[in-house]
């Protein structure tokens, strides 16, 4: 199915499904935010990552990140019976990575235009009260040294948190830090890739597009992505590997079958992942087992290394997605952000030296406009931003299963979430 046969699907669906995701949204409680990628092949599309502390805001197309404010109010005010006033955004401490700071400097904004006050810090003590960053575009984010004081935070100024949103992924538990913290988190610490699997999102997904395709009376195929999980790993041994290269040939082999039935002429492969990581660390294609059988020494050492220092146990076997989508004759694909269980904003990620095969999360990446608010001037005219919307809240949906599952503390959260729409 092409993606304007399935486009004219979903407007032709358009009550059903609105009716569905609410009814699924019932009781479920959604992080402030989350991003997710999108694969488009042309005859088939899915989410490929999920990021619960998603960077990159400031590539939001503009219209979008206007509108950011009132939707970020909006789900506070919905979501907590007391309103908070004052907001800790803590980050990476990744210091060196003046694009990131773009990033922060873009949620920080969006939270005081919503009215908020607001302070940047890591979860550390620093060695002096604060320090100033410069972001790529020449933007200052002052960083506060952050204390813990009983089951609170106290910063550097002074400044008490009555709520705290994190954009750290927390790869690094941070143990001490959070044990015994009473003010409200979000998204919760449990989400952080110390605890939260690929593995585990990816399941929730494809039963959440499995169900959304019976809806629509389309081949679940079309929505979801074969993904299975490797556990033991050891880059080092040649067994492992070789069990790994056994693995990846029986996953090829479905993918492989399902090509030929529907005719289908790219060749079949498959994406070997940390499985739990992000910032595109961990991550390599292959075509075939031997390609593992083969790996060279280059390729051990990328697949032993995860964000933080931290290694590689366990890994992810997920279907490749060639994209379709290119902009100015460059592969792309669309990243979508949301709020809570809203759609908010999303861009383009093109490489002009990757293939529509490859992985385009990578140094080199650049960014295009894609608006979600167009959705709401004219959604029979917005093709990308329907169906890529739709993708993106088949994961929005996995994520709250995620963290239903994670027992995620949702600290001053309403204990019976409305749906939405």
């Amino acid at each position: 199915m092409n993606p304007e046969e399935l486009h004219k699907v979903f407007l032709d669906h358009q009550s059903q499904t609105t009716d569905w995701f609410m009814s699924k949204t019932i009781g479920f409680k959604f992080p402030v935010y989350m991003s997710v990628d999108v694969r488009d092949a042309g005859f088939k599309l899915a989410a490929v990552d999920a990021n619960a502390f998603p960077a990159g805001f400031n590539n939001v197309c503009d219209i979008d990140r206007e509108n950011a404010p009132d939707i970020f109010k909006n789900y506070m005010e919905k979501n907590y019976q007391t309103l908070p006033e004052k907001i800790l955004l803590l980050t990476e401490e990744n210091t060196k990575n003046r694009y990131y700071w773009d990033n922060v400097h873009a949620i920080l904004t969006m939270i005081e235009s919503a009215g908020f006050s607001a302070r940047v810090s890591f979860p550390k003590e620093l060695n002096e009260d604060s320090m100033v960053l410069e972001s790529a575009s020449g933007k200052n984010v002052t960083v506060y040294s952050a204390k813990r004081r009983e089951d609170h935070v106290v910063l550097s100024d002074g400044f008490v948190p009555d709520f705290i949103m994190s954009n750290n992924d927390f790869t690094t538990e941070y143990k001490d830090w959070f044990e015994g913290l009473e003010t409200p988190i979000n998204p919760p610490h449990e989400l952080g890739w110390w605890n939260r699997s690929k593995g585990e999102h990816f399941k929730f997904y494809n039963e959440f597009a499995n169900e959304l395709a019976s809806l629509l009376d389309i081949d679940p195929w079309t929505l979801s992505i074969k993904t299975e999980v490797f556990d033991n790993f050891d880059v080092g041994s040649e067994s492992n590997r070789m069990a790994l290269a056994d693995k990846v040939e029986t996953l090829l082999d479905k993918i492989k079958k399902k090509y030929a039935e529907e005719k289908i002429e790219y060749d079949a492969a498959v994406f070997v992942k940390n499985n739990s990581g992000t910032y595109g660390m961990g991550v390599t294609q292959v075509k075939s087992g031997e390609d593992i059988v083969k790996w060279n020494n280059k390729t051990r050492t990328k697949m032993k290394a995860a964000k933080g220092g931290g290694g590689i146990s366990q890994l992810v076997l997920q279907e490749g997605i060639p994209s379709r989508v290119q902009s100015e004759s460059s592969a792309a694909e669309p990243v979508i952000y949301s709020i809570g269980c809203e759609l908010v904003g999303g861009f383009l990620r093109t490489h002009g030296s990757k293939s529509a095969l490859d992985n385009l999360n990578s140094p080199g990446a650049i960014f295009k406009r894609l608006c979600m608010s167009d959705l709401k001037i004219d959604i029979d005219g917005c093709l990308m931003e329907n169906i890529y919307g739709w993708v993106s809240r088949l994961s929005l949906l996995s994520l709250s299963r995620e963290a239903e599952m994670l027992n995620s503390k949702f600290i001053g959260f309403n204990e019976n979430p409305a749906g939405c729409r």
